[in-house]
């Protein structure tokens, strides 16, 4: 019997050779096959230091490829360059699960040729996983990796931490091109996604600026009107008898929600309660309750700010997870499903308890789901904190703009004028009136917001559609359509 031939594809002869590096960044286009047409994935774990995307598309344009898929986990700011890429035909499908920024101000403009899906992180990781949405080539940021292509997200000049999403695209992506500025040599310690999920190694001058992963407040609110926010969503869980041991808990990095954090922390330890992890993205406030005993183990798909990097780099009880284990709705039992509570923002809530995260008053999109509608449905108790009005606009209205989050997986509703329980949560709203919580209806809080506002909502845009919003299992629940330039 003749001897086997293994396929002399790029990959196989780089690795006869001893390693995966390429020449430059530019041999990435040749190594991998990729052409016009193709989809190419990024993700967000440097945030808004993120140089990569941008380093990446660059390239790309000059070497003259036109009309990509961009399958990104989050676009922030400083991916502002993109828009031009857009203009020039470079990029002409989106799909992501958070836009912001000047590239989220051009898509409501129109200047996509094909509307943006947004997805949740599970419903990403559930579309990568089925075979909805692939990757011809993952362009993964590796804050160090060695010449095999393992890869680390805690050591180097700009370590950023987790690395969940990536951890997706490498299982399934056609080519797997990891991007890094620290080049060491094997194996690079600790490993975070390893060589056999990698084909190429291209360095760069820099991956970005880890400073920018901290791009939002990552400390609690200590202004009274957020305080007493916080003060109440901690007095509900408190009162739904789910705060005890074992407890898991997941916030946002924002003010109210990790003021919140802080006295559910207080809480539990008048208490005497070791909870039992806490998820999602992390920040130095987490961790300072992991190191106090509160919770046995922080789950983590993303790093929010440097402490948590440090953390998970030090603390064998500081995991990281893939986005499709942290929630995705099809495999089986994510983490987001094993949630106690979940206490999370909103740009807009309606009389519905629907929630609003994707666009602001107007219709600029601003955001996505990012994991919202995830941990919303996950969760025993899902807790939305909002102010009655921003920016003169009330924020409980009788329609949101954009549905991001259905009303069905949602709670409480936490403002400074009281508390809206969901009536379909009759079991809730009796315990919370034993506990003689101040309880208000949802219609009389949008009353009040609307006194409260000195701006009227723009009413929805009926020009063409821009993006869809897709919930975590794929059905498309709203669309965002093109904003007026007057």
């Amino acid at each position: 019997m003749p001897e086997r031939q293994m396929p002399e594809d790029a990959s196989f002869v780089r690795f006869r050779r001893g390693n995966k590096c390429l020449g430059q960044l530019s041999d990435s286009i040749g190594a991998t096959g990729l052409k016009n047409g193709d989809t190419i994935s990024f993700h967000h774990h440097l945030r808004n230091g993120d140089a990569v995307l941008n380093t990446v598309v660059e390239m790309l344009a000059g070497a003259g490829l036109r009309d990509l898929h961009l399958a990104v986990t989050s676009l922030f700011p400083v991916h502002a360059p993109l828009v031009e890429h857009i203009r020039n035909g470079v990029i002409t499908r989106i799909s992501a699960s958070f836009i912001a920024g000047p590239v989220g101000e051009a898509i409501s403009r129109g200047v996509l040729t094909h509307p943006v899906t947004l997805r949740t992180h599970g419903g990403r990781g559930r579309a990568i996983d089925l075979g909805e949405m692939s990757i011809d080539v993952a362009f993964v940021a590796a804050s160090a990796a060695d010449d095999m292509g393992n890869l680390s997200g805690r050591t180097g000049r700009a370590p950023c931490g987790t690395l969940g999403y990536p951890m997706v695209d490498v299982n399934h992506a056609r080519h797997v091109v990891a991007v890094t500025d620290t080049l060491v040599p094997f194996p690079v310690t600790p490993i975070d996604i390893a060589q056999d999920k990698v084909d190429f190694v291209a360095v760069t001058r820099s991956i970005g600026d880890a400073g920018g992963i901290a791009s939002g407040a990552t400390r609690p609110a200590t202004d009274a009107l957020s305080l007493g926010i916080a003060e109440n969503t901690a007095a509900v869980i408190a009162a739904s008898r789910l705060l005890e041991d074992g407890f898991a808990f997941q916030t946002g990095a924002g003010g109210i929600s990790l003021a919140t954090a802080a006295a559910v922390g207080r809480e539990m330890g008048a208490r005497g309660i070791t909870g039992s992890f806490a998820c999602g993205g992390i920040t130095g406030f987490h961790v300072e309750m992991l190191e106090a005993g509160l919770f046995r183990a922080l789950m983590d798909v993303q790093c929010f700010d440097l402490a948590a990097v440090a953390s998970y780099s030090r603390n064998a009880n500081h995991m990281a997870m893939s986005a499709s284990t942290y929630a995705g709705p099809h495999v089986g039992g994510a983490v987001v499903d094993r949630l106690s509570a979940v206490v999370l923002g909103a740009a807009e809530v309606d009389v519905n308890f629907n929630v609003n995260v994707t666009t602001r008053a107007g219709g600029v999109l601003i955001g996505g789901s990012g994991g919202h509608g995830d941990a919303a449905q996950g969760a025993q108790l899902t807790l939305i904190t909002t102010r009655l009005t921003a920016a003169g606009f009330p924020k409980i209205v009788q329609d949101v703009t954009t549905l991001t989050t259905p009303g069905a997986s949602v709670d409480v509703i936490v403002t400074e004028a009281g508390l809206a329980v969901n009536p379909a949560r009759e079991d809730l709203m009796d315990r919370l009136r034993k506990a003689r919580l101040a309880l208000v209806s949802i219609d009389d809080l949008a009353a009040m917001a609307a006194d409260a506002a000195t701006r009227a909502v723009p009413p929805r845009s009926t020009g063409p559609v821009v993006a869809v919003s897709e919930y975590r299992y794929g059905r498309i629940i709203d669309e965002i359509r093109q904003i007026s330039e007057a």
